[in-house]
């Protein structure tokens, strides 16, 4: 695994983390980015688009759209993630505890 994919999985399991944590189990982009830069991860606004996309095309997400925002809203896939049920490719295995 590059460096790159190494951020790419470490984000992703941050989106699903901060998911499990929001009203409604939702958020949009904006929210998503700025999360993520608090762990560290300055990227694009597109890059992080493209993680929340990789989600969706896991399952672990449900995507919608306002307008030019996305917005991802947990679903089971990546709730099972998140309490060791099952592993999703690509998104890093949340720490024990």
């Amino acid at each position: 695994m590059n460096y790159d994919d190494f951020l790419a999985t470490d984000a992703r399991l941050i989106i699903l983390k901060e998911l499990a944590q929001q009203p409604g189990h939702s958020a949009n982009q904006t929210i998503l980015l700025k999360v993520l830069d608090t762990f560290g991860h300055r990227r694009s606004r597109e890059w992080v688009r493209q993680q929340m996309r990789y989600l969706a095309d896991m399952n672990a997400v449900q995507m919608t759209e306002a307008g030019t925002v996305l917005i991802a809203r947990l679903k089971q896939a990546g709730r099972d993630h998140l309490e060791h049920r099952i592993k999703l490719e690509g998104v890093d295995a949340p720490s024990e505890g």
